[in-house]
This record gives structure tokens, sequence and C-alpha cells, in this order.
């Protein structure tokens, strides 16, 4: 296995961890964001509000999003185990 093969793995690994967390990402940042315009419009400044609904969220959008998960982890691992039984 050459340098540019590893570096191939490595990149690929990179780009499925970001493919795998973006949508949980930008689920917990919608609300965060959604959160801190209802907190600075209403000046209600609970520490609870902040956190209660983004737990809810990424909750249900790691549940929503598990299927799509599980399928890019197992088709990554498939070709990681392709490349290591073709190295012999």
């Amino acid at each position: 296995m050459n340098q540019l093969a590893v570096l191939e793995v490595g990149s690929e690994a990179v780009f499925v961890v970001l493919r795998t967390a973006t949508p949980i990402m930008l689920a917990g940042l919608v609300v965060g964001l959604i959160v801190a315009l209802f907190q600075a419009l209403t000046s209600v400044q609970k520490l609870t509000l902040t956190f209660v609904p983004k737990i809810i969220v990424i909750f249900l959008s790691i549940v929503l999003f598990l299927p799509f998960i599980m399928t890019t982890m197992i088709e990554f691992s498939q070709s990681l185990f392709d490349r290591i039984i073709a190295l012999g």
C-alpha cells in the first residue's frame, strides 16, 4: 500500500464522517438559532430553554437519519474491506 492509497482512505474516511454528522449538526444549529432568536425577542433567558429543544431535535434527527448513516457506514466499510482483501 503506497502513500497515495493511504491518503485516499484517510480522505474518504473524513468525508464519511462529514456526511454522517452534517445533518445532525445542521438540525442542532437551526434549533439553536431559533431558540436564540426567541430568547432575544422575548427577553426570556432560561438556561433549560436552550438545551431541551436542542436535545429533543438532535435525538429525533439521529432517529430520522439513522438509515442514511448506517448505509453510508456500511458502504465505506465494504469498500475498506475490499481494499484490505485486494492487498492480499
